[in-house]
């Protein structure tokens, strides 16, 4: 079998990332904190690929090949992820993975820093025999979501077409659209995300525990 696994990031440019931190953290800060949340999520990925061995692929927007490349290396297989609302970007990710013959796909952020490489593992474990797995964020939305190959003509459309992103109703409305479509999901942990000012002791406990 073969899995990947699909990182979305931005280049940290000051005054584009972390928006809803800025007004506290300042334009540098914002930015500063996106890059060390992106770095910590990509050695919890690295720390997974030594138990469940899968492919990694960051899908970036808001910077260059050569930006991207001296920020993680030309070591990272580094993709812009194109135009569109997210679920657009998220579908052609999976879809290029697929028509790779890739068997199952799972597409996380940088904003989850307490997700964990047995989590990883576990998601790739699941989808042996469970259609779409979701991480779901206590914010409403979701850290991640995997898809198996046997459920990606079925389950694309209602994973990410026409959803008004960034509410509290992602989660619910991708769980009713995976249940119209007669496909089977298995939830994960609870994990809240990193998106507002309320939202850094998640870091801040993160950074501790780490160090």
């Amino acid at each position: 079998m073969t899995a990947r696994l699909l990182l979305f990031t931005r280049f940290p440019r000051p005054g584009t990332t972390k928006t809803r931190l800025i007004g506290l953290l300042g334009d540098q800060g914002a930015a500063t904190l996106h890059r060390e949340m992106t770095e910590h999520t990509l050695q919890v990925v690295d720390q997974a690929t030594a138990s469940a061995p899968f492919e990694v692929q960051i899908r970036y927007t808001g910077g260059t090949p050569a930006e991207m490349a001296r920020w993680l290396g030309t070591h990272r297989q580094c993709v812009d992820q194109g135009d569109g609302d997210l679920g657009a970007r998220m579908d052609r990710a999976a879809a290029d993975a697929f028509d790779e013959s890739t068997d199952s796909v799972v597409v996380i952020g940088s904003d989850c820093p307490d997700l964990n490489p047995g989590l990883i593992k576990r998601t790739f474990d699941l989808l042996i025999r469970t259609d779409v797995v979701l991480g779901p964020a206590l914010d409403g939305g979701y850290y991640l979501v995997g898809i198996r190959r046997a459920a990606w003509e079925r389950a694309r459309r209602p994973l990410f077409s026409d959803m008004v992103w960034s509410t509290s109703e992602v989660l619910t409305e991708t769980v009713r659209r995976i249940h119209a479509a007669g496909l089977d999901h298995t939830r994960l942990d609870f994990l809240g995300d990193v998106d507002r000012p309320e939202d850094l002791i998640i870091w801040e406990r993160a950074r501790n525990t780490k160090t």
